[in-house]
């Protein structure tokens, strides 16, 4: 290794060989490296997670128009209704080939003794697979029958396995709000931080599990755009055409994309993670730091030998930085393991949607890169003010 950075560096690796001079100090460090690597990597992923699970409800959708009331409209799950007469309207506009209403509630399922899970149904028109990604068409079609249901393989706090054959010819019966419904088929969705599943039924079938709730006041409207409209020209049109402050358009990539930003800054939990990153960042600097600047301290008659032979302030840093990058480049890796480990099990355990991403391994990587090297320029400090004739 020596010759190799011997080679790289073009002088000899003094950072290095000071690292490793010191092997239980530079052990210690590499671990509190890779601490801070693995705060960074839980909070990071935690909010990956929460943006992935808003962001799959969306990917039902084909992504043309959406409609919702102006109140509360920001999270899919919890947007106000709105009257249907707003579908009829909008069908009105010449580029508007077809739109469908979606009926949303929240229930629990009590699937067993002392198992409940939070369930978000959605009452989706059996006929209206055009509005629906294509994986959709052949089960959405099946829940033309009454009672029936697409279940959840993801769903918390359930054994799902049972489900896992189901199909209209062999319906899984299973109760829920004193009413017996059948499985004829399974989505792959998770309930994400707001709750544990999503059940896909019909319309009807909606109507009869929540009574309270009615046809005239859906939750959220589809629009199909006919071959070649321009999105955001048809939203602002149907916006005028509507009286003020009834009616939010959006396309479907424009909600996802702003109920993410939603719940990662407005949200008590995205704010949580945000600031969980930022801890882990300040913890990787102040350890970096304290071993940093510990070698310092111990080699500063060899730095002031340095210095009384004319040797300049940027050869010291090179030192310094040439430690840090080492430190970040090893210590990252173990960090790294430990991310991947705790993503699996997690996901594992929960059903959230957690895993590694290229990227974001990518971001951390330079991330600790910078943050080592904001150390060594912070412990350089002391030696930079000193003469070599007062470290004698």
């Amino acid at each position: 290794m020596t010759a190799f950075l011997t080679r790289l560096f073009g002088r000899l690796p003094v950072g290095y060989l000071q690292l490793t001079h010191n092997r239980g100090r530079l052990l210690a460090a590499l671990a509190g490296v890779a601490f801070a690597n693995v705060l960074v990597f839980v909070q990071l992923g935690l909010a990956g997670a929460m943006a992935e699970s808003v962001a799959i409800p969306y990917r039902l959708f084909k992504p043309d128009l959406l409609l919702v009331s102006p109140a509360e409209s920001e999270v899919l799950s919890d947007a106000a209704t709105l009257p249907r007469q707003r579908l009829y309207q909008a069908m009105v506009h010449p580029d508007i080939k077809g739109g469908t209403s979606i009926y949303m509630a929240r229930a629990t399922w009590i699937s067993g003794r002392n198992a409940s899970s939070s369930i978000q149904f959605f009452g989706l028109a059996p006929d209206a697979t055009p509005f629906f990604q294509d994986a959709l068409a052949a089960p959405l079609v099946s829940l033309s029958l009454p009672d029936t249901a697409l279940v959840d393989t993801l769903t918390r706090f359930v054994d799902m396995q049972s489900y896992a054959k189901a199909h209209p010819e062999a319906p899984v019966p299973f109760e829920f709000q004193n009413r017996q419904l059948g499985a004829v088929g399974t989505v792959s969705i998770g309930g994400g931080f707001g709750g544990d599943g999503v059940f896909l039924v019909s319309d009807q079938t909606f109507f009869r599990l929540f009574p309270k709730r009615s046809s005239a006041t859906p939750s959220h409207i589809l629009l199909a755009l006919a071959p070649g409209a321009d999105p955001t020209r048809v939203a602002a049109e149907l916006a005028r055409a509507f009286p003020p402050d009834t009616v939010r358009i959006r396309t479907v990539t424009q909600a996802t994309g702003q109920e993410i930003r939603h719940q990662m800054t407005k949200r008590p939990t995205g704010l949580v993670f945000a600031f969980g990153v930022l801890i882990g960042v300040i913890v990787g600097i102040v350890i970096a730091y304290q071993v940093l600047s510990a070698d310092v301290a111990d080699h500063v008659r060899e730095y002031a030998t340095f210095k009384a032979m004319g040797f300049r302030q940027r050869f010291f840093v090179s030192i310094i930085l040439e430690e840090a990058i080492i430190l970040a480049a090893i210590g990252f890796w173990p960090g790294l393991a430990f991310s991947h480990l705790f993503y699996t099990t997690l996901a594992s355990l929960t059903n959230i949607p957690i895993f590694m991403t290229p990227e974001r391994a990518v971001a951390v990587f330079f991330g600790t890169i910078i943050a080592c090297s904001v150390s060594g320029l912070l412990a350089m400090r002391k030696l930079a003010a000193a003469e070599p004739a007062e470290l004698f």
